[in-house]
C-alpha cells in the first residue's frame, strides 16, 4: 500500500464537471494498493498518517499533528502509484491491486482514519476525478507500508 500526502490549505475532487468533495486544512492523500499487499497495511498507514506532525507550532517547527490543528482529509484512489514504467513508454500497472480489491481496502483506510475521529472526505473509486489543491509548503511525503 502506497500513500502519497500533501499537507493543503484546501483540497476538493469533482467528477463530470461536479464537485463531490472539499476539505479546508489538512492532508490530501492519495492511495494505491498493491496486488501483494495483506491487508494488516491499512491499519499501520492510517496510524502513521493519524500520528504524522506535520504543521507548524508558534515557533514554526513541524511539531502539530492533524489532529492539533484541526485538519481535515480528503482520500483519493490512485492505482497509478503501482505504475512500472521500466521498459517502454507505456507503463504497466500489474503492480496494482484489482479494483474490487482495492476499492475495499481504500474505503477501510478511509474509516480507519474516522474510527480515530478525523472528518474524512472520499474521491469516487475508479471515476476519472478532477483534483484540485493548495499545496501547503509545499509538504509532501510518500508512505509505503512495505517501509514503515
Amino acid at each position: 500500500m502506497r500513500v502519497v500526502l500533501q499537507r493543503v490549505r484546501r483540497a476538493s475532487v469533482s467528477v463530470g464537471g461536479e464537485q463531490i468533495a472539499s476539505i479546508g486544512r489538512g492532508f490530501l492523500l492519495l492511495v494505491g494498493i498493491g496486488a501483494e499487499d495483506a491487508g494488516d497495511e491499512v491499519e499501520r498507514l492510517a496510524e502513521k498518517v493519524a500520528n504524522l506532525r506535520l504543521f507548524p507550532d508558534p515557533e514554526g517547527k513541524t511539531n502539530l499533528a492533524l489532529t492539533d490543528v484541526g485538519g481535515e482529509i480528503l482520500v483519493v484512489s490512485q492505482f497509478t502509484l503501482y505504475a512500472d514504467s521500466r521498459k517502454g513508454r507505456r507503463p504497466s500497472w500489474t503492480a496494482a491491486a484489482a479494483p474490487e480489491l482495492a476499492a475495499e481496502r481504500v474505503e477501510a483506510f478511509a474509516r480507519s482514519l474516522e474510527a480515530r475521529g478525523f472528518a474524512v472526505r472520499r474521491g469516487v473509486f475508479g471515476a476519472h476525478m478532477d483534483v484540485e489543491l493548495l499545496n501547503d509548503g509545499p509538504f509532501t511525503l510518500v508512505l509505503d507500508a512495505g517501509s514503515l
